[in-house]
């Protein structure tokens, strides 16, 4: 059994996007007997390693769920970059990362060099962090236009959009419609988002 060199009782688990896929793997840990002292996106923490029986039996419900473990290094720094710009994104609650630049956020929650990081998701992912924050930002915005609850000026605010019209020219790039046009949409056109790059 392969896990992080820096700390062999951390496993991390790719397509963990929302508090959600938290539950589900808390509750196969669970289920399994595996104690956990702290999960977050992409990553938990335990009390002490997993036996190798209890590790191929976790592998095959996560994989059931739709997650995966990862095992390779360079794919565990990608899968949390990925973490970082969802959580930062998606979570209403903490706005303490809000206003801050992504590259220094990314940095300074890894310690790592961001233009490491950045080459490194490149190369693995073949999309930029920046390119990769911008999609996950118009799925964003896609969910809020659809709830209805808040104006166009209100979701520039509330993702750190410079402008209205900088949010509205990179939604219209982005997905070919004005967010009027899609507001209007039947069909969401949304996407799940471990498949967003």
């Amino acid at each position: 059994m392969k896990k992080s060199d820096s700390n062999p009782n951390t496993i991390y688990i790719k397509n963990m996007v929302c508090n959600r896929c938290i539950k589900v793997v808390n509750y196969e840990l669970t289920a399994l007997g595996i104690k956990i002292k702290k999960i977050s996106l992409g990553e938990v923490q335990l009390f002490k390693a997993i036996a190798p029986s209890t590790f191929e039996k976790l592998k095959s419900r996560l994989h059931s769920n739709g997650f995966e473990l990862i095992e390779d290094k360079k794919a565990m720094l990608v899968n949390q970059i990925k973490g970082i710009i969802i959580s930062s994104i998606y979570n209403d609650t903490n706005t303490s990362d809000r206003g801050q630049n992504y590259s220094e956020l990314i940095e300074q929650k890894l310690k790592i060099d961001y233009h490491y990081l950045s080459s490194l998701f490149s190369s693995l992912e073949s999309i930029t962090i920046e390119h990769y924050i911008i999609l996950q930002k118009i799925e964003r915005v896609k969910e809020l236009l659809k709830y209805g609850e808040l104006t166009l000026s209100e979701i520039a605010i509330k993702l750190d959009y410079s402008s209205v019209q900088h949010l509205s020219k990179q939604f219209k790039k982005v997905t070919g419609f004005s967010a009027s046009e899609f507001k209007k949409l039947t069909n969401e056109f949304r996407k799940p988002l471990d498949k967003i790059y």
